[in-house]
């Protein structure tokens, strides 16, 4: 009864991530991250956020240096004077001066200014702290880190993790390669990202018209941000397999340019295209040498946001996703919400989820095997259906009033 007792003492939480709602252009993490401190608002805690007001090479159109409230949540957002460390000299004074007033301190971060800043503070002032690494700690990740941030982990982000009082993880795959990685852990806590339920879908059609897509074409959707980790190079040789089976496809690739990535599947398609046209075998639908341009098939929307994003989601036939490392992957679930099934790699967080509920298929990155499963479900339109459906009905495990509880229970076992 005392510990009961204790679950419904308030807490007061301050957040410190790099960047925060609204800029979604840095993924996933920005809008879970918000839909768990809002979650926790509206549980009665007070929540406080100190980040800054970076947007890619820009600057969020939000006022500075003092709190508004976001969704209930108080957000402080700070001009950053080094962007490469996302450091803000005004957001160092103010933990140094308010950090003390919280009873917990999370960090959603590492690599950058406020994972060390948060810990130092946290630290000297006795106070318990919380690191998400959010998938930058996993094997692939840190495979494609370069010397300096293999440097900056072993002399300054380890005794960071070392001093926290948990590392929280998204998903088991990602606390199984962060125990790879030989990392220091305390404790750990692994409690999935929220998803906010959608109560007004936009009508169905919308997306298609818009670009031009027909009634009898099949999408292929592909969401996110257009960076290595996406898996395009399996993607894209995939796919210049499925349209010579199924002539009536498209792939649509939704996302921002992250370092002119966006070059690099280009270069791919063309790649598909002299591969289409210098085939000795001919195709399903009838091409062979000469063969049909890939990139005709294949549409780029650039980044997409609200009811946009969602008629996207609304009008797939199938979402795919053959990533190197997602430590958990927020399009799944929002993809799933749509009725609409994933196939994944086993390096997605949520595939072993996708693969017991029967939401969708787990495939090796291969683009012969992701090939074959994509025309697998798309030429099979009663197992697509009951995959939606089965993937409409995993989505409620993730919703804020099953998850809220595990946080606050997670965090009053450390303060």
């Amino acid at each position: 009864m005392r510990w009961l007792a204790f679950l419904k003492n308030k807490m007061k939480i301050l957040h410190i991530v790099p960047t925060y709602f609204p800029a979604t252009r840095y993924g996933g993490p920005i809008q879970s991250v918000h839909d768990l401190n809002k979650g926790l608002a509206r549980a009665g805690h007070q929540v406080t956020v100190f980040t800054t007001n970076i947007d890619g090479n820009k600057d969020l159109s939000v006022p500075t240096n003092s709190p508004q409230i976001l969704d209930g949540v108080e957000v402080w957002y700070f001009s950053a004077i080094f962007r490469p460390w996302f450091f803000s000299y005004q957001m160092l004074l103010t933990i140094r001066s308010k950090l003390v007033d919280f009873d917990l301190i999370h960090i959603t971060s590492v690599f950058l200014s406020v994972s060390t800043l948060g810990a130092y503070y946290a630290k000297k002032f006795n106070k318990p702290y919380i690191i998400s690494p959010r998938g930058s700690l996993m094997v692939e990740p840190l495979k494609k880190s370069g010397f300096k941030k293999h440097l900056y982990l072993s002399f300054i982000e380890k005794c960071n993790l070392a001093g926290a009082s948990a590392i929280h993880f998204t998903t088991e795959l990602e606390k199984k390669e962060y125990g790879a990685m030989g990392l220091p852990m305390k404790n750990y806590l692994v409690i999935p990202n929220f998803l906010e339920p959608i109560s007004n879908f936009p009508e169905r059609g919308m997306f298609r018209t818009k670009f031009g897509l027909k009634p009898e074409e099949k999408i292929i959707l592909s969401l996110g941000r257009l960076n290595w980790k996406k898996g395009f190079d399996t993607l894209i040789p995939a796919f210049a397999k499925v349209q010579q089976n199924i002539p009536e496809v498209k792939l649509v690739i939704v996302g921002g340019d992250e370092g002119g990535y966006k070059r690099e599947i280009e270069k791919l398609i063309a790649n598909g295209e002299w591969q289409i046209a210098n085939s000795k075998e001919p195709a399903a639908n009838g091409l062979g040498e000469g063969g049909e341009k890939l990139k005709d098939k294949i549409i780029f929307t650039g980044e997409l946001k609200g009811e946009e994003k969602l008629s996207a989601y609304q009008d797939a036939d199938l979402f795919v996703l053959p990533s190197y490392a997602e430590n958990f992957a927020m399009t799944v679930l929002e993809s799933a919400q749509c009725g609409v099934p994933s196939i994944v790699t086993p390096a997605v967080g949520l595939a072993e989820e996708i693969q017991k509920n029967g939401a969708g298929l787990v495939v090796e990155k291969d683009s012969e095997k992701f090939a074959e499963a994509i025309i697998a479900i798309l030429k099979d339109d009663g197992k697509r259906l009951e995959m939606g459906k089965r993937a409409k009905l995993m989505v409620e495990i993730f919703t804020p009033s099953k998850l809220a509880p595990l946080w606050e229970a997670g965090y009053h076992r450390f303060i």
